[in-house]
């Protein structure tokens, strides 16, 4: 008899895991799915394959709590080899390796300070923007021809950590949509020197780090004002429409309304209550 794979009952959970090196995200969520039994599942912000590190995961109906939590700013790790030109401004798709001259340290330390502030740059053809419905990867990959708009990056702080000829480490915290491919090539213009990321390991994502795939409760972690209801529970439970005179806090905005066993998230725009997820069970 072939074992099943997979359990029918419903997962609700929500836990953080360390995503390896040359692993897609999608890929290596597919063997969480396999490790927790459960095929109902997401992850929030991608990681490129050549990069490692922290991944938000939720099954269930955690997987739409995505857009609520608190995941900025992000910090990452990188090492930038000097010499080395890739298309993709990674390991994946080198060019050619040269030697580069040898950098002065406290010019590096200090044009890694000056990093902070925001940035209007591309961002990498080898990238999952999307340009009329398509990943940008996709068509680098196919040899297509690929224009990149402006986007814009705010780096909150920076720090360096070392210099060893050919490769300068650094840390970064960003926030939602940089990318550190990027902002490499941004210090290197600065340092009038070519390079290219050989290493990216993402330390967490606002509140969210890696440890152990540990389980994560989700109200800990939304980045929501919470409201007071003193109506009827089973208005929320049967999806009724709610009356603004039963909610403390009348002003517009987003909520989360919490009782013992689920907990709601509404939105009061124009003197009216909307659910945006109603009834996610704890």
């Amino acid at each position: 008899m072939q074992k099943r794979l997979y359990d029918n009952k419903q997962l609700n959970k929500l836990i953080v895991v360390h995503k390896p090196m040359f692993r897609s995200s999608n890929s290596y969520l597919n063997q969480i799915k396999r490790k927790y039994r459960n095929k109902k599942a997401g992850f929030s912000g991608t990681l490129d394959p050549f990069a490692c590190g922290c991944l938000i995961v939720a099954f269930g109906q955690y997987s739409k709590l995505f857009q609520f939590l608190k995941k900025t700013p992000k910090t990452y790790r990188a090492v930038i080899w000097l010499g080395v030109t890739s298309e993709s401004l990674d390991i994946e798709n080198i060019i050619d390796i040269n030697d580069e001259k040898k950098l002065d340290e406290k010019q590096i330390e200090e044009e890694i300070k000056k990093l902070v502030g925001i940035h209007e740059y591309y961002p990498p053809k080898f990238s999952a923007k999307k340009i009329d419905g398509k990943r940008a990867y996709e068509m680098a990959r196919e040899g297509k021809e690929v224009k990149m708009k402006k986007s814009e990056m705010q780096i909150f702080d920076t720090k360096f950590i070392s210099y060893n000829h050919p490769f300068i480490t650094f840390e970064s915290s960003v926030s939602e949509g940089s990318y550190i491919r990027s902002l490499a090539q941004i210090l290197l213009e600065k340092l009038n020197a070519r390079g290219t990321l050989s290493y990216l390991n993402r330390l967490n994502e606002g509140m969210f780090f890696y440890e152990n795939e540990k389980e994560l409760n989700p109200l800990d972690y939304l980045d929501i004002e919470e409201n007071i209801y003193s109506g009827e529970k089973s208005y929320f439970e049967d999806g009724k429409k709610i009356s603004l005179d039963f909610l403390e806090r009348k002003e517009e905005g987003t909520y989360i309304v919490r009782f013992e066993d689920f907990f709601s998230i509404i939105q009061i725009l124009d003197n009216e209550v909307k659910y945006l997820l109603n009834k996610v069970n704890l």
